[in-house]
């Protein structure tokens, strides 16, 4: 059993905020993956379903950012659950919009939410850090993080979101290479082929081949005579037919 948590505020005057993404990532996991409607319990939101072959708890608390812990433990001592089982999906300051990061264990870095269960169940639990980027001075950080995303923001949001919800199965089985990979895909998409085939370098000293397109043209072998040009050919019938 895995107990994915998502970290923000309640209510839908905060729905939007950037303080939010964690809130976001569980509810795409949750739409996209078809587990039933969220129902009040644990002080939060709760639905349980399946990713792959694990049971799977998704929370939303709702005792606000700096009480998340008391939402998290309450679900905890249900489930019996242990540190390792949980998941945190919280915004990031400290990574540049769009990123994402896993880690286990470490300190709160000033995440109020995670200070909050830290205080509750201790550190040795897992995050996914979603970047949302940096206002650029500590004394903003509380407005930055409490208005929406811009509209700039929502390719990139989405992009994110989706990959998340699309590595979330390999994140319950606890790979996190194989979910990152998943997030990577949507957020770096390969770029498209140009259709040229890529030549190997040539060796040192070498210059590379020419292309098709700059080939020499041949040359009359020595010994052989000069092949007539195209338009020396047609002249030449053409006088032919004349006589």
């Amino acid at each position: 059993m895995r107990l994915f948590v998502g970290l923000g505020n309640p209510g839908a005057k905060y729905a939007g905020n950037r303080h939010n993404i964690g809130f976001m990532a569980i509810d795409r996991i949750a739409a996209d993956h078809g587990f039933p409607p969220f129902r009040a319990k644990f002080h939060g939101q709760v639905s349980e379903g399946r990713l792959g072959s694990e049971r799977v708890i998704l929370l939303k608390p709702e005792t606000f950012m700096n009480l998340s812990g008391q939402s998290v433990r309450a679900a905890m001592d249900f489930y019996k659950a242990e540190p390792a089982d949980l998941v945190v999906f919280h915004d990031e300051l400290d990574l540049a919009p769009g990123k994402c990061r896993t880690k286990t264990g470490g300190g709160h870095a000033g995440h109020n939410g995670l200070r909050s269960i830290h205080a509750h169940i201790g550190e040795a639990y897992g995050r996914v850090r979603l970047g949302i980027g940096h206002p650029g001075h500590k004394d903003r950080v509380a407005d930055y993080v409490l208005n929406d995303f811009a509209k700039a923001d929502q390719d990139w949001l989405e992009d994110l979101l989706r990959g998340i919800s699309e590595g979330a199965a390999a994140l319950a089985a606890g790979e996190e290479a194989k979910f990152m990979n998943a997030v990577a895909l949507r957020i770096a998409p390969s770029r498209p082929s140009s259709g040229k085939a890529d030549l190997p370098p040539p060796p040192k000293g070498q210059a590379r081949p020419a292309g098709p397109a700059t080939q020499p043209q041949p040359q009359n072998l020595p010994g052989t005579p000069p092949q007539p040009e195209p338009a020396n050919l047609l002249q030449r019938l053409a006088e032919r037919f004349r006589k």
